[in-house]
């Protein structure tokens, strides 16, 4: 969740470090701070608050040092004030952290009878105390590190600052991701790949159990067993103008505009353009076999496996499963011996499912990860992934990235469908012409966002809605939902429209804003029968059809708002029906001025349980 760069050089870096951590702030921004080391003394600046409130700080306080190390927080222990702000420091060490330390409360009260004073509520002080203890102990930098991770329970990344130590920079991985990025007599770390685009063209992961001791011209890698090691270099290939705003004002508009242009990409590493037919690239098991499909994730990923289970069933005709990361482990549910287990996560670090992929291998599952970050735990965690080709994903508010990884999904389904003979040559080659019509209908329906503004100025005042949908609908009204409740915090439930009639139903009322999904195909007559059950208790209907559509209401459309679509199939509908949620999402936080990009309570990569 929280972000993480650090930093030596033989130039000051505390402007550096700040830099890193606007590229870090879409994953924390409860409070952020940095510290370096001068003249063998820790300093440190903090603030609660996003980094304009510590730019402002460093603006009056100087902050010198070679060698430094920074974070940006979204808040787990202790309420987000500057006494919580990383780096938590001692007169010997300095900490910043990613994840939780779940025997917190232990070694904290074995802290405090050692006679130990704590300055937070945070887990991490209590790491910060416990490698300065084993150094007041006479053990080295590192084996004081070393030892201290031995004694803490969790998920983990560090960067550690030892004053004794002035030109070394420490990295700590246990379960949380943390990289080393190189560059002219300058190392960094760093929690994800953008965090280091900007200043390294190559990366290095770290693994569980690795502790790296980075100087300004080399590195070192130790295992878990403190055997040196090399862990594999990778060349940072995103573009770095991929994640600058432009034109837009805020991150998630332009990657709502960006999404006719990244799904043909994605398109285009899963398709063979020239015959029609797919170019899903060979697994290391044979999917002709397979007896069931699961598909794990969380949030937005686990509406895509909602949607996606439509197309596995009918293009695959095998049991399909979706469930959601973070209970289905602790179910313990029995897994066919012959099943496959698709995990589905923007960032590929989401904590819970990366422990439901972990789970699953135990049991001897053919796992698959679909991601967008190539070279995330998943990724290397999974028997193979796929990755879905969206680009830098900034707003918190996942957009672009959940149409991408429906494009790997349905291409996956078709894929299988091909294999175990549930389709054939011909409607793969029809399927692929509707996936290859998704940039152009997407475009079409951006083309309307003018009316998606005037219907979010007459929306602006709301405080609570539905949204409803049949069949693949209703996962994209309860992704439409969690859209408005993410950014502009209005209550919005999503609800299968046919389930109305047993309990929601009684949440209508007059001018209750209702948004309905209906594109005219063989559900349409049946959410026909529950738009009319709406109107008749006066609620105020907007609905998301295609022509064909709005002619068979007949007169109920004088009832009612109404924004048009192109008509769509089983593949392309929940695409086109996703945008303008997207946007009335968008349109609606606008007005009502809310962080758009970072919306409170919430960041990014999940990297806690």
């Amino acid at each position: 969740m929280c972000g993480i760069i650090g930093l030596v050089s033989k130039k000051e870096v505390s402007s550096t470090l700040v830099e890193g951590l606007k590229r870090l702030e879409y994953r924390g921004y409860d409070s952020s701070g940095i510290a370096t080391i001068s003249n063998e003394k820790i300093e440190r600046v903090r603030s609660k608050g996003n980094l304009k409130f510590l730019e402002e700080k460093l603006l009056s306080t100087s902050l010198p040092g070679n060698i430094g190390i920074g974070h940006t927080r979204w808040a787990t222990h202790g309420t987000p004030e500057e006494k919580n702000a990383h780096p938590h420091i001692t007169d010997k060490v300095a900490v910043v952290h990613n994840g939780i330390i779940e025997n917190n409360n232990q070694l904290r009260n074995q802290l405090i009878e050692a006679g130990t004073k704590f300055a937070s509520d945070t887990d991490t002080e209590v790491v910060c105390h416990i490698i300065t203890s084993y150094i007041n102990s006479g053990l080295s930098a590192y084996d004081s590190i070393r030892a201290s991770i031995n004694d803490i329970r969790g998920t983990y990344a560090f960067g550690v600052l030892i004053a004794s130590e002035p030109n070394k920079l420490f990295a700590v991985r246990g379960g949380s991701p943390i990289a080393i990025g190189s560059a002219d007599e300058e190392n960094y770390i760093g929690s994800d790949t953008y965090s280091l685009s900007a200043y390294s063209d190559n990366i290095t992961y770290l693994k569980d159990g690795d502790i790296a001791i980075i100087e300004n011209k080399s590195y070192e890698i130790f295992d878990q067993s403190n055997s040196l090691v090399e862990r594999e270099k990778q060349s940072i290939i995103e573009s770095v103008t991929l994640s600058e705003k432009g034109i837009f004002k805020h991150f998630m508009s332009k990657e709502i505009h960006e999404q006719p242009e990244v799904i043909a990409k994605s398109l285009s590493n899963y398709i063979d353009m020239d015959n029609s037919l797919l170019c899903v690239p060979d697994l290391p098991y044979d999917l002709s076999t397979i007896s069931n499909v699961t598909l794990v994730a969380c949030g937005s990923s686990y509406y895509a496996g909602l949607i996606a289970r439509d197309w596995f069933e009918k293009f695959t005709n095998v049991k399909v499963d979706v469930e959601i990361a973070s209970e289905f482990r602790y179910r313990e549910p029995p897994m066919d011996s012959n099943g496959l287990t698709i995990f589905i996560s923007q960032s590929g670090e989401t904590a819970d499912t990366l422990a439901a992929l972990k789970h699953c291998k135990s049991l001897g599952q053919k796992t698959i990860s679909i991601v967008n970050v190539g070279d995330s735990s998943m990724c290397r965690n999974s028997h193979a992934s796929l990755k879905i080709f969206a680009g830098p994903e900034i707003g918190v508010a996942s957009t672009k990235a959940f149409t991408c990884q429906l494009i790997v999904l349905a291409c996956l389904a078709i894929k299988i469908g091909r294999l175990n003979g549930s389709l054939n040559k011909d409607q793969e080659k029809d399927y692929v012409k509707s996936l290859l019509s998704i940039p152009r209908l997407i475009s079409n329906t951006l083309d309307k966002e003018d009316e998606i503004v005037k219907l979010a100025h007459d929306l602006s005042n709301i405080t609570t809605t539905l949204y409803l949908g049949r069949g693949q609908m209703y996962p994209v009204a309860m992704e439409g939902a969690l859209k408005l409740k993410e950014i502009s915090y209005v209550h919005a439930e999503g609800y299968p429209a046919g389930e109305m009639k047993h309990g929601p139903i009684a949440l209508l009322e007059r001018d209750l804003p209702v948004f309905m999904m209906a594109p005219s195909n063989t559900l349409y007559e049946k959410t026909v029968s529950n738009l009319n059950e709406v109107i008749a208790r006066d609620a105020s209907v907007i609905l998301l059809t295609d022509e064909k559509g709005l002619e068979n209401i007949g007169y109920l459309k004088d009832k009612i708002k109404t924004f048009l679509v192109d008509e769509t199939d089983i593949i392309s509908a929940p695409f086109v029906y996703t945008l303008p949620n997207q946007l009335i999402a968008y349109h609606i936080a606008l007005l009502k001025g809310t962080d758009v990009d970072q919306p409170r309570n919430l960041a990014k990569s999940v990297t806690v349980e």
